[in-house]
């Protein structure tokens, strides 16, 4: 029969055996595939649930996040994980009911693990690109904060990770079993989130019975279709038995198909027991150490770890044989330094080979000159082992370079004969034993002015209260011995510019120290303590002496205008660092810094800021309240006085500093043991405007025209008055505020004890050097604004007032109370005259009446009115207030007249005053 009523007919021939599992016929195919289409159509009409959709959605995001993970691609993760944050968001209703899935918390956990792994790896994070870097930083942050919701479970997981992993199993092994929906295509959360892939033996099993399976069906086909093209004849009976055996063998293959499916699931969850993986886990690391062990029993084979491979062969020093002369040893020094540099160089083994190569120098008697350059190799190849300039040398790494320098410098003192310069050419030296003496290219002030700057950067990055620093700082003995070497060095035989640059740097570590030994013999003090002693035995002289020799050096001899300034500013600072005010205000005007300082690179305006400063302070311990003031104002009025000395670094938005500019400022900052203590600082400077500001509001209480002495001051009062409770003063600004209340009001024992306390005393009184001076000083000056503010505030109330009564009041001397209203009243602070036979002040009536004081006020707001609406009428008229078109009648005469009558009622005014205070002082006398 033809093959058109064999696929047409539902009766297809097929031939088959119980012990092969065969596909059908194509008729058969066809009836097949329409019995299982109702399960696939379920399949595809089930109606997921929120929860399967949002778990699908999670489950898709942490592949993703894992396949980053696998290929080190931070931004992708970053990326993800926000999204993954996101979704996890949306599924709270749901996390709610069903709890958090434990593919999530597992999903954490590894995460963070694997970022803190990463950011140990310092070699890995060079190695990355910046968007990595940067994502990775970022990524970091961002997991551990968001961790922090977590930590109960995650804790669980990290206690016993497999438990998680099974109780997640259990969960889903109900869910396969009883859905009929499940087909094998589907992914579930669990199957893609395990780390362990499944078994390669079983997938190759089962592409092998596939490949079987496909074979079989196609020569079932084959062999069908022959018979179909042989059979010629259809006979009823035959029709009928072949029926009824088609019925029965499609019932058996169903039914064999559905074993087949349920034993695929069952192996597949048989593979994915507890107890299988655990075995696997165990048998790798067993492998790995087989392996290992038969490597090592070879001999032949060499872990490596992974990146760019370092460069292990070192250059053979000499063969057997070689004649040791200067040139061999020149040329294997070239040879050493041609890999200087180079990526993947060791630069550790490069040092190591640079001190076996002067070994051998030094064994074969080479002379000093061929030792001296291989001496300059090392220290600039100690400079070079940390290639970042942000970073500070290794202590090892530090002592040895000190070691090395001071080798170098005792070479060049015990042999007068070795010439070293910049300038001397490589082609021109003179390394080998000869008459003529050793010339060796390179320079020891440089090396030392770079071991100088890396002590400072080891200072600037060590914690200041810490041990460590305490250990770091005692080296600077050690570098200032150095320094005083090199200088005794230079004095001999360096030129006029190194002396210079070799003073400034001894300069530079004395400026800012408080000569205490020179302190004590000004004071007549002969005991000294045991550091005194020591600090005596180290420095033969004054630091004031060392100090002006120094400094007067540069100024006849310098010909660059930094290390000029550098040495005038530093001078400065040592003079008022030990109280002579006169000397360090003198040499600050007469060098007229103060004009072209901004033109200066940060350093040195960093160092002018700090000269400012400790001259301020210096004004004030000697009772220049005014000069501390003044000294004290632009640093304190900026706000950033941390900043401006160089200190630390205020908190910035990233548009007003990038990481760059943050990164060149850290370097510029001062070490930790050079600070100017900042609430010192602006402790005196709150003092001094005290003592200035409250006697002047005092005497200008009803004026409109009165200016503020100090933002700062008015600032600290304000909030002091809008504190709702006001109880004792705790901080330093508390004690000022309320000193400054009770001056107010003439109580100048309040104020003397708001100022001057146990408190006070631990917080900042104590630090000065002479401490008693200072509080007799603050004391006596506490008196004196007090009387004055006084005598402001009440002599509209006296009609005369005796100075027995006043010295009494304020414990001043009767000359001192007498001097002090004296000045007062000419600079006609005061309107009173001094009745000398009674001793007595006797005040006039001259000053206005507080209603007199608020007409005034008005005229002049009033005038200041009249005058802005001119000015907006000739802009309207287009006469410009008459500056423009003078011809013109208008404004601008007007304005004149009327300012001519202003200056005149003014005048009457002042005539008024002046005039009754001398007719009063005519008639008394």
């Amino acid at each position: 029969m033809s093959r058109f009523f064999a696929r047409s007919d539902s009766e297809s021939e097929e031939s088959s055996s119980d012990d092969e599992i065969t596909d059908k016929a194509p008729g058969a195919t066809f009836k097949q595939s329409l019995l299982l289409s109702d399960d696939e159509e379920d399949t595809k009409r089930v109606v997921r649930s929120a929860k399967d959709k949002r778990f699908e959605e999670l489950t898709n995001l942490i592949k993703t996040i894992r396949n980053a993970m696998k290929i080190r691609d931070m931004s992708k993760c970053l990326e993800e994980f926000e999204q993954l944050c996101r979704a996890f968001l949306k599924s709270k209703n749901i996390v709610d009911k069903e709890g958090i899935p434990p593919f999530y918390i597992r999903l954490l956990a590894d995460l963070e693990d694997y970022l803190n792994q990463l950011w140990e790896d310092k070699e890995g994070k060079k190695k990355m690109n910046k968007n990595n870097a940067k994502a990775l930083s970022t990524l970091r942050q961002k997991i551990r904060k968001y961790n922090r919701d977590f930590e109960s479970e995650i804790a669980a997981y990290k206690e016993n990770p497999q438990e998680s992993a099974d109780e997640e199993e259990e969960e889903k092994e109900p869910e396969d079993s009883g859905s009929s929906s499940d087909s094998e295509g589907e992914v579930s959360s669990k199957s893609f989130l395990k780390k362990k892939p499944e078994a390669p033996s079983e997938a190759t099993d089962r592409s092998q019975t596939a490949k079987e399976s496909e074979d079989k069906s196609s020569s079932s086909d084959e062999d069908d279709d022959d018979d179909d093209d042989d059979d010629g004849d259809w006979s009823p009976s035959d029709s009928d038995s072949r029926s009824e055996t088609s019925d029965k063998e499609e019932e058996n293959a169903l039914k064999r198909k559905r074993l087949v499916t349920f034993l695929k699931v069952k192996r597949s969850q048989d593979t994915e027991k507890p107890g299988v993986r655990k075995e696997e886990r165990k048998k790798k690391p067993k492998q790995k150490e087989q392996i290992e062990e038969e490597a090592e029993e070879e001999g032949g084979w060499e872990k490596v770890n992974r990146g760019v491979p370092l460069v292990k062969e070192k250059p053979k020093m000499f063969a057997k044989g070689t004649e040791i002369n200067t040139a061999v040893v020149v040329k294997k020094l070239n040879e050493i330094l041609q890999a200087r540099g180079k990526k993947g160089t060791d630069r550790a083994a490069q040092i190591e080979l640079f001190h076996a190569l002067a070994a051998i120098a030094a064994e074969n008697n080479l002379g000093q000159g061929i030792l001296v350059k291989i001496k300059f190799n090392i220290i600039a190849s100690l400079y070079d082992y940390n290639p970042n300039l942000a970073a500070f040398m290794k202590p090892d790494m530090w002592k040895k370079c000190l070691d090395c320098i001071d080798e170098l410098l005792d070479i060049l003192f015990e042999h007068n004969n070795i010439f070293i310069g910049e300038n001397i050419a490589e082609d021109s030296e003179n390394l080998a034993v000869s008459d003529q003496p050793f010339r060796v290219r390179g320079c020891i002030l440089t090396l030392v002015e770079r071991m100088d700057e890396e002590f400072t950067k080891i200072m600037q990055n060590t914690d200041p209260h810490s041990q460590e620093y305490v250990d770091n700082l005692k080296d600077e003995g050690r570098v200032c011995g150095i320094i005083d070497r090199l200088l005794t060095y230079m004095e001999n035989k360096g030129s006029t510019e190194e002396i210079c640059r070799v003073y400034l740097r001894r300069i530079m570590h004395t400026y800012y120290k408080f000569d205490y030994k020179a302190h004590r013999r000004s004071l007549g003090l002969q005991g000294e303590t045991k550091s005194e002693q020591d600090q005596e035995e180290s420095e033969g002289e004054d630091s004031a002496v060392i100090m002006d020799r120094l400094c007067k050096f540069i100024y006849a001899k310098d010909r660059t205008d930094r290390i000029r300034t550098c040495a005038i500013l530093c001078h400065i600072y040592h003079h008022a660092l030990h109280s002579r005010w006169y000397q360090a205000r003198d040499l600050m005007l007469m060098s007229h810094l103060q004009d072209n300082i901004q033109h200066a690179d940060p350093p040195v305006q960093i160092l002018y800021n700090r000269t400012m400063v400790q001259l301020g302070i210096c004004a004030f311990r000697q009772g220049m309240i005014k000069d501390a003031h003044n000294a004290l104002l632009d640093i304190q009025s900026s706000g950033r006085a941390k900043e401006l000395l160089g200190q630390g670094l205020l908190m910035r938005n990233m548009q007003e500093r990038n990481a760059e500019q943050e990164k060149i400022e850290k370097r510029r900052q001062v070490p930790f043991h050079m600070h100017i203590n900042l609430e010192l600082l602006e402790c005196v400077y709150l003092v001094s405007a005290m003592l200035l500001e409250i006697p002047y509001m005092a005497a200008h209480e009803f004026d409109a025209r009165r200016r503020m002495i100090s933002k700062q001051f008015h600032h600290q009062l304000r909030v002091g008055e809008r504190q709702p409770l006001l109880g004792p003063p705790e901080s330093m600004r508390e004690h000022v505020v309320a000193a400054s209340k009770a001056m107010k009001m003439g109580d100048w024992r309040t104020c003397h004890s708001f100022i001057i306390n146990e408190k006070m005393n631990s917080k900042v009184w104590d630090l000065f050097p002479e401490i008693q001076k200072v509080r007799e000083m603050l004391v006596r000056k506490i008196q004196e604004e007090s009387l004055r503010t006084y005598l402001f505030t009440y002599s509209s109330v006296y009609d005369s007032i005796s100075m027995a009564t006043l010295s009494e009041m304020f414990e001043l001397e009767m000359p001192t109370v007498h001097s002090i209203i004296s000045k007062m009243i000419i600079n006609e602070e005061l309107m009173a005259s001094l009745d000398q036979p009674t001793q007595t002040v006797v005040m006039h009536r001259t000053e206005p009446t507080s209603l007199q004081n608020m007409a005034l006020q008005l005229a002049e707001k009033l005038g200041n009115l009249v005058e802005n609406n001119e000015r907006v009428f000739d802009l309207k008229q287009g006469v410009y207030g008459g500056y423009f078109n003078r011809d013109q009648k208008g404004g601008y005469q007007q304005k004149q007249s009327y300012q001519r009558d202003q200056k005149s009622y003014q005048q009457k005014q002042s005539g008024y005053q002046r005039g009754g205070y001398r007719n009063q002082n005519q008639g008394n006398y």
